[in-house]
């Protein structure tokens, strides 16, 4: 692999990336302590990272995709267990791949070890122009309507006033996570428990109404004349899909305090809470709730709560907004190190790989996504773009667990403090290549237009990282512009 040298690089003069940064310029505010990413990710705060990504809107609002396409009651709860079991397979392996590369940036680090520069560039090219940016503005959409709806039920909210209040929560989060890791992680810890205590308010009134008898629901829950094979896997990708998450605290992992013992802990306790929440909360819809019920509501929590509650049930869009906004909070934390670290390999400019000198956030990294998020927000068409990018998530997952498999055969004395058994990357990879098939025949054009979309960065990478020798005025723009961002961001690169 080619790349430059590192911007943590300096030489005997002390210039950092062309630009002479003194001790007084580093040291501002009597702040002597190293500029770096510490290791201020603890257990309980990757278990929270972990949680407060998965669990989003889509447990609160529309679980039906599942029960729609499984045919019956029964069926789609154990689609929900086995949607649980091979995420945790895909976190296992994630986490074998966190404990041997001790990088931080998730999926891009992983292909880039196994595959080479050119693969990891396409990944990160398509989560930089489309993924990230779609994903953030759907996830904070749902903030801006369900944080607004108990202000305007029983009317509807404005389109704008939904837009409007979209841009003050994806502000408020970038602005976090510029000015503190350590208080970024604590809000995830508090809005993942906000999450659990309101999974509990469905779960607690939906056990106590099983426990007294309410059981017609399940009668003939595993009646199967509505069930169709073909449309079993359409289920498995909705139930992955609630599940995606799982793979955020590798985006983090030079960060994470003592990451042989707290990747593997955090990700099986994570993962045994999601899946046990999940599925009793989806009994807990069936003890009120009938199956036609669900698949005729559009936010399955608010029925639910309006059946139980009554008045009380203006707290569900409340709770659902503040899920929300920790799916917001985590992935912006997780994501801004993938861009970091791409940038320190040399395929993004070096100013994403500074870290702020008082606040020791990536501060660039951070804010890079902002302008195009707040883009998608107004004028993107926010949903066909993911529907194009989807299948992509689930190739390029399977890609890393398959670079496992690769890795242990290429590289077989890399050091493993954790070992999963081969079998589990190897039913995992082979399921998410499935659900990338099943793309392609189900939904041709869309999925080719994804691929399309991908497949820019072949020429982007060819352009901006393999042709080192660009013209002088270029290379003078664009350190001069890099100079720049570095004084007004006030960021150096990580001190080694």
């Amino acid at each position: 692999m080619t790349k430059r040298s590192t911007p943590s690089q300096k030489d005997g003069k002390g210039e950092v990336s062309g630009h002479k940064v003194s001790q007084n310029e580093t040291l501002l505010d009597g702040d002597d302590r190293k500029v770096e990413l510490g290791k201020k990710v603890t257990l309980l705060r990757g278990i929270s990272i972990i949680i407060g990504t998965i669990i989003g809107a889509g447990i609160f609002i529309s679980p039906k995709g599942i029960l729609k396409h499984s045919g019956s009651v029964g069926m789609s709860l154990i689609v929900w267990i086995a949607c649980g079991v091979l995420s945790l397979f895909g976190a296992l392996s994630y986490a074998e791949l966190g404990t041997c590369i001790k990088k931080s940036g998730g999926h891009y680090t992983y292909i880039l070890e196994a595959f080479g520069p050119q693969v990891a560039f396409i990944r990160l090219w398509a989560e930089l122009i489309a993924i990230r940016p779609a994903a953030t503005a759907v996830i904070s959409l749902a903030f801006g309507q369900y944080i607004l709806e108990p202000l305007f039920m029983p009317c509807g909210i404005p389109p704008m006033a939904v837009k409007l209040a979209t841009t003050i929560g994806i502000t408020s989060i970038m602005y976090l996570n510029s000015m503190s890791v350590t208080w970024t992680a604590r809000i995830q810890i508090f809005l993942t428990f906000s999450k659990l205590l309101a999974i509990s308010i469905i779960i607690v009134p939906g056990m106590y109404q099983l426990f007294k008898g309410e059981t017609r629901n399940f009668e003939n829950a595993f009646e199967l004349n509505n069930a169709k094979l073909s449309e079993m896997p359409l289920a498995f990708y909705s139930g992955m899909y609630a599940y995606s998450g799982w793979f955020y605290l590798n985006f983090l992992t030079e960060e994470v305090d003592n990451p042989e013992r707290t990747m593997p802990l955090a990700i099986y306790i994570s993962m045994a809470i999601v899946t046990f929440c999940y599925v009793l909360t989806n009994v807990a819809y069936y003890t009120v709730m009938s199956a036609d019920e669900i698949l005729a509501s559009d936010a399955v929590a608010v029925t639910f709560a309006e059946k139980m509650m009554g008045n009380f049930s203006i707290v569900v869009p409340v709770f659902v907004a503040l899920s929300c906004y920790g799916s917001m909070n985590g992935g912006v934390f997780a994501i801004s190190r993938m861009f970091f670290v791409a940038s320190r390999e040399g395929q993004l400019p070096e100013i994403l790989s500074m870290i702020h000198v008082r606040r020791h956030t990536p501060l660039a990294a951070v804010l890079i996504l902002y302008p195009i998020t707040i883009l998608q927000v107004f004028v993107g068409d926010i949903y066909s773009l993911l529907n194009f990018m989807s299948f992509l998530r689930w190739l390029f997952i399977g890609l890393v667990v398959l670079g496992l498999i690769y890795l242990r055969y290429t590289k077989p004395d890399l050091p493993r403090p954790f070992k999963v058994p081969l079998f589990i990357p190897v039913v995992f990879s082979l399921t998410c290549f499935f659900m990338v098939f099943l793309s392609l025949y189900s939904d041709p054009v869309n999925t080719g237009i994804g691929f399309a979309i991908s497949l820019t960065g072949i020429p982007a990478y060819y352009i901006f990282i393999y042709f080192k020798h660009k013209p002088k005025w270029l290379q003078r723009a664009l350190d001069s512009f890099n100079r720049t961002l570095q004084i007004i961001l006030v960021v150096v690169p990580a001190e080694q």
